[in-house]
């Protein structure tokens, strides 16, 4: 008979390197080998995501508002000019006189300046314009938030996809060494056929599980190179080890009462909200006269025409004050306003929609975070029991009080408790880094206490 227990201790130490021979197939495909941590991975990400540099161009394009809307406040200055070859024929009706023609050329040039002096509607668009960049900035930083969340996402996929693929040939390997056992014993007539089949079994469903790791790997690697090209750098792992902190502040009130007033889309739907509100005031100025002060040069030369006499030259000046006072233009501003009110309804609706959401994202993701706390103190726990239940079966399956069966049960224990152990870590991560995207937090400066987790080598 094998000795099992020594089997099992010297799998973990040979399954590693086919691990690892196994991953390197698997990137075969890569086009870059250094190795990259988190922060290191956004920065990429930040260069090449077409998502958020889209957001990035929109927000550089939106910075043009300002001396839009600035601009209808200076003054206007227009030059219009034209030159004129004139061609004329006279007839007379009186058949004693012969008609004539000539040609006369006319030339003509105007300059105006137009100052706004009161304009309503006008000092609104400018407050307009000011407010709209306000806004484009937190939605800069709201797509950057969101960069960060599908960066994590992602990193956090691939590791947790090169976790349970070790797992799965570690199972597979340890699997094969009982299917081994079972067939050395069943030849000595020291096991039944049934310890055959039951391991045969269950081998060849670690060999499917294995391929589904491996096809889950090369999903979640492609998955990141989509967010940061074609470059698809080694990824450090987390470290088994690390210390998960609890959340500061621990009262979920004050995380709630945080989302409320400083989640970013919170504060989009407010700016908003305050865009809407200004255009029920420029609306409104519809109605209000507008005060402008004009001034104009022209100047109009002609020449002789066909008649006789002398051209002419004629240069003109004026200057003042021009009062417009809208009276009634079939009800059109008053539907504006009316259709501005509702648009300013639903903005208020819509903030308070968004404030619920902050609320609720705040509370399933701290309440995820000390979930995850309680899991992984209680796996801890689950590992140790989990491989004393191993050994122990090991043993009884030597001294016959543990069946072939109950070995492979708990095995699969075993290797059950380790996936859902790293899972649980990973479930932390993600949660943390929700919970502060949920209270507007979330920065490249989170990215690096993550990264500190990381086993750079």
């Amino acid at each position: 008979m094998l000795d099992m227990i020594k089997i099992i201790k010297n799998i973990f130490n040979r399954s590693r390197t086919a691990v690892l021979i196994c991953f390197v197939m698997m990137s075969s495909f890569s086009i870059s080998t250094y190795g990259a941590d988190l922060l290191e991975i956004f920065r990429l990400a930040k260069n090449s995501d077409p998502i958020y540099n889209s957001a990035l161009e929109s927000w550089r394009a939106t910075q043009e508002k300002l001396p839009q809307g600035f601009s209808a406040l200076l003054p206007s200055l227009n030059l219009s000019a034209s030159t004129l070859d004139n061609h004329r024929f006279i007839n007379y009706r009186d058949p004693t006189l012969q008609g004539a023609g000539g040609t006369f050329n006319t030339n003509f040039w105007t300059l105006s300046v137009t100052q706004p002096i009161y304009r309503p509607q006008s000092s609104i668009i400018y407050a307009q314009s000011k407010a709209t960049l306000e806004q484009s900035d937190i939605i800069l930083a709201l797509s950057q938030e969101d960069l960060i969340l599908r960066v994590v996402q992602a990193y956090l996929d691939v590791l947790l996809a090169k976790d349970n693929l070790e797992l799965s040939v570690n199972l597979q390997l340890a699997i094969e060494n009982q299917l081994l056992w079972a067939k050395n014993n069943f030849e000595f007539g020291l096991a039944a056929i049934t310890d055959v089949n039951e391991a045969q079994a269950r081998y060849d469903l670690a060999i499917s599980q294995n391929i589904t790791s491996q096809n889950d790997l090369e999903v979640k690697t492609y998955a990141l190179k989509k967010i940061i090209g074609n470059s698809s750098p080694i990824l450090f792992s987390l470290n088994k080890k690390m210390k998960l902190p609890s959340p500061e502040p621990s009262n979920i009130k004050q995380w709630i009462e945080e989302a409320r007033k400083n989640n970013r889309q919170v504060n989009i739907t407010a700016s908003s909200l305050l865009l809407a509100s200004q255009e029920v005031k420029r609306n409104r100025a519809g109605h209000y006269p507008t005060l402008d002060a004009i001034a104009s040069w022209s100047e109009n030369r002609s020449g002789s025409g066909i008649t006789g006499g002398f051209g002419n030259d004629i240069n003109s000046k004026s200057y003042g004050v021009q009062l417009s006072f809208p009276i009634f233009q079939g009800g059109m501003i008053n539907s504006k306003i009316r259709e501005a009110i509702h648009y300013e309804d639903k903005a208020r609706q819509d903030l308070e929609s968004a404030r619920r959401n902050a609320e609720y994202n705040a509370q399933i993701n701290f309440l995820g975070v000390i979930n995850s706390l309680a899991q992984s103190k209680a796996f801890e726990a689950a590992l140790s029991s989990t491989q004393s239940a191993f050994d122990s079966s090991l043993v009884g399956l030597k001294v016959g009080t543990r069946t072939q069966v109950d070995v492979l049960n708990a095995q699969q224990q075993l290797f059950t408790t380790l996936r859902d152990s790293a899972q649980t870590k990973y479930n932390y991560i993600n949660f943390m880094i929700k919970l502060k995207a949920a209270v507007g937090k979330l920065s490249e400066e989170d990215l690096s206490l993550i990264s500190a987790w990381l086993e750079k080598k």
